[in-house]
């Protein structure tokens, strides 16, 4: 096996350069470090984690939380994009991720108890119950923790510009003509409370009326829920003429809803969506739907992380980082 030690005498350096320049340190000679590392490469050197959580005190390893609620796990588009990007980002680094669960083998344990089993070095909590009581004792902990669109007062989140998204979606609509506009949203959360301020603050603003009937509540990613909720909503004498809904496949699953109905979405009846999933645009019509940047969130969430563990000083101004989000036209909001 290829050692630190031969990796310095193939290069005629100290062992103690080899090892600042395999761990990226700045305080090595860039051409130095790129030859050293060119050479541990050559010679098929593989790092020893053990051997350097014990030099280092890290483990080079973070928890990634990420219990959705609608049971879809990595198949849920918003979040597994999130999470590709920070992936990528910490890979970089030389950092590896390990998924945090309640249930090791047949034992159960706290998400933190799980963490500590794991031995990690932070964690990202990218789709999890925030408000529960086994989330609130880990981000208690002295654990590093990143979170995705939740805020807490002393903790590090990156979060989509939500209440800017709901606010572009009915600018649009109200733009095009619209003034009965109806609003499904998601289970209780921060996301959803911005969201849903948003909207009667926007209803407000352009002197319409929020109908209570026409604001309901379904779940994220449950398309049978807003399915029936868009046929109680087309039962209504005064029906709305524009449905924003909380994703992307509840609005598809809104519009085949209006499909059944007899009436054709984007014409009779507008949609608008959330989250800009890409394959669901490619139907027919082509959604228009709010885009959010989950790359860029991703990529956030991971250099905050690298900073805390770098235990560098991160200004109160920049513990919350708000992603923009970015409205895109597609062919179901009707010109009135």
């Amino acid at each position: 096996m290829v050692s630190i030690k031969d990796i310095a005498q193939a290069c005629g350096v100290s062992t103690a350069t080899v090892s600042k320049a395999l761990n990226n340190r700045n305080d090595v000679n860039p051409a130095t470090r790129e030859r050293v590392q060119e050479t541990a490469k050559a010679l098929g050197y593989l790092p020893n984690a053990m051997a350097r959580a014990l030099k280092t005190n890290r483990t080079y390893n973070i928890g990634v939380l990420m219990v959705d609620k609608a049971d879809r796990g990595l198949q849920h588009y918003f979040f597994s994009s999130i999470l590709d990007s920070f992936k990528v980002v910490m890979e970089r680094n030389g950092y590896d991720l390990t998924f945090i669960s309640s249930q090791i083998g047949k034992q159960a344990y706290s998400y933190y108890e799980h963490c500590m089993y794991r031995n990690v070095d932070g964690v990202f909590a990218a789709c999890v119950d925030f408000e529960s009581d086994d989330v609130q004792s880990l981000l208690a902990s002295d654990l590093p923790v990143v979170s995705v669109d939740y805020v807490m007062d002393g903790k590090y989140s990156v979060a989509s510009d939500n209440a800017g998204g709901i606010v572009k979606a009915l600018e649009y609509a109200i733009g095009r003509g619209h003034q009965r506009i109806a609003f499904v949203y998601g289970e209780d959360s921060q996301v959803t409370d911005a969201r849903k301020a948003a909207f009667y603050e926007t209803m407000q603003k352009h002197h319409l009326e929020a109908d209570e009937n026409l604001v309901l509540q379904g779940k994220y990613l449950h398309p049978e829920i807003s399915y029936k909720l868009t046929q109680q909503m087309l039962s209504e004498e005064q029906r709305p003429t524009c449905i924003v809904y909380p994703d992307d496949i509840c609005a598809v699953a809104g519009m085949t809803a209006i499909r059944d109905a007899g009436m054709t979405p984007g014409k009779e009846i507008s949609v608008i969506g959330y989250d800009g999933n890409p394959v669901l645009r490619m139907l027919g019509p082509h959604l228009t739907t709010i885009r959010q940047d989950t790359e860029r969130i991703g990529i956030r969430a991971a250099e905050t992380m690298l900073r805390l563990l770098q235990k560098q000083d991160i200004p109160e101004s920049e513990r919350v980082s708000s992603v923009d989000i970015q409205l895109l036209e597609g062919e179901t909001v009707a010109q009135l």
